[in-house]
């Protein structure tokens, strides 16, 4: 199809900003939900090769490392190519990663086909790309937009992992890691070819949020399509203490987060919680993750700054892991996973909305790619190996949780330090 048939059809149908949030939807439903059914295989693996839980937990510390730096190139390749490529080659490389994860014997090759391998093909397809593109798609429902695409990673954990776990159960744990591939690999390569083949609404002849060209009047509602005549660099993004301040608070909840995900099956068996059980327990938090994304992503449009939505996400967070280190029994368990879920389902839509209202979308990808690759690099990467640490240390994941739940409460109050957009940040709505 040339481009001039191209331009006539996504400008006579139907806004192509809702077909791009369907795509980042599904893709990032098999991507995290691949990711997060790692829980499942950290005690059948340790029985078989007889590794203890932080050698096992450094091949998820491994992954985030890699992801976090394949989300620099990948966040860069996005602001100037259809992400269609790049989720085709990331789907490729990560199917590859956990066939091949099936057929080790050592460590080293789990961290070479679990870590990097996954790592890297899971950033392609990850939500650098896919939220990204998203958000350059609006800005008036810029929220709303990001927060549904965002409901893939609860959706997607919530049926992944208590799949992964039946299979695990009973054909394996190898069968496990070859059937999600398949799952990638089919799903991540055609959902890429059919729906994310487009860049950014201007290329096309029109406005964000699907906008008549031909418009008058001003915008309505908190944000406006005005784009400033000098769009902030990468460079300059850099230099500003606002981005930094969202490094580390994000950094800070991602090592809780990733430490729960990767822990709390393990930690529930020891409480001698029934495995079925055990591993629903992620797809609870992937079920209230769902209702948290669409919900933070719809608060976002409604309030002034979208902080004070960031800081309620990271509060319930925290009571969520308050209540795990007391979990004794499965109710308990679960109504950890359902307050834990909803706050966590904050993270994924806030922090490029965070991003975009103070930097613009049109270096989105590229901030969202650095943001990503500090915050798995620092936060994602210490969580599960260092919580693993605790537990070959003291034979308990009380010390883990007592610490997870501290820098909870820390970020709680640090996130508030941001500024407004517009006073001393170079925000553009646009």
């Amino acid at each position: 199809m040339d481009n001039t048939t191209d331009v006539k059809e996504i400008k006579t149908g139907p806004f192509w900003g809702w077909f791009v949030v369907l795509g980042a939807f599904l893709i990032l439903a098999i991507n995290y939900g691949a990711r997060y059914s790692f829980g499942v295989f950290v005690q059948p693996m340790a029985a078989q090769y007889h590794w203890s839980r932080s050698v096992i937990s450094a091949g998820m510390s491994i992954m985030v490392l890699a992801y976090g730096i394949g989300g620099i190139f990948a966040g860069r390749l996005a602001d100037r190519i259809a992400p269609r490529w790049i989720i085709t080659a990331g789907a490729i490389l990560m199917a590859a990663g956990l066939f091949l994860t099936a057929l080790i014997r050592e460590p080293w090759q789990f961290y070479l086909t679990y870590g990097v391998f996954g790592g890297f093909g899971a950033a392609c397809l990850g939500v650098v790309v896919c939220n990204s593109s998203v958000g350059k798609w609006f800005v008036r429902k810029r929220g709303l937009a990001i927060g549904i695409a965002s409901i893939g990673v609860g959706a997607g954990t919530m049926a992944t992992v208590p799949l992964a776990g039946y299979v695990v159960k009973v054909y394996g744990w190898q069968m496990g890691f070859a059937c999600i591939g398949v799952f990638v690999l089919i799903i991540g390569v055609g959902l890429s070819q059919w729906l994310m083949g487009r860049t950014k609404p201007e290329d096309y002849g029109l406005r964000p949020d699907g906008e008549n060209t031909g418009k008058s009047g001003p915008a309505s509602g908190p944000r406006s399509f005005d784009i400033p005549s000098a769009s902030p660099t990468l460079r300059s993004v850099l230099r500003d203490s606002q981005f930094w301040i969202m490094v580390i608070c994000y950094s800070l909840a991602v090592m809780a987060e990733m430490s729960a995900m990767v822990h709390q099956v393990a930690y529930a068996l020891d409480r001698q919680i029934d495995k079925v059980a055990a591993a629903s327990s992620l797809g609870m938090i992937g079920m209230a993750s769902i209702l948290g994304r669409f919900f933070f992503g719809w608060l976002c449009d409604r309030i002034s700054d979208a902080k004070y939505a960031a800081a309620l996400g990271f509060l319930l967070m925290a009571v969520g892991m308050f209540l795990l280190l007391r979990t004794t029994t499965v109710t308990m368990l679960f109504v950890y996973a359902l307050l834990f879920g909803f706050g966590y389902g904050s993270m994924t839509a806030l922090m490029p909305f965070l991003l975009a209202d103070r930097f613009g979308r049109h270096v989105l990808g590229a901030s969202y790619g650095m943001q990503v690759f500090f915050v798995m690099a620092i936060g994602g990467t210490s969580g599960p190996i260092f919580t693993g640490y605790i537990y070959d240390l003291t034979g308990s994941y009380a010390n883990a949780w007592l610490l997870d739940l501290t820098v909870l409460v820390i970020v709680t109050f640090l996130i508030f330090t941001l500024k407004k957009p517009g006073k001393g940040s170079p925000r553009m709505g646009g």
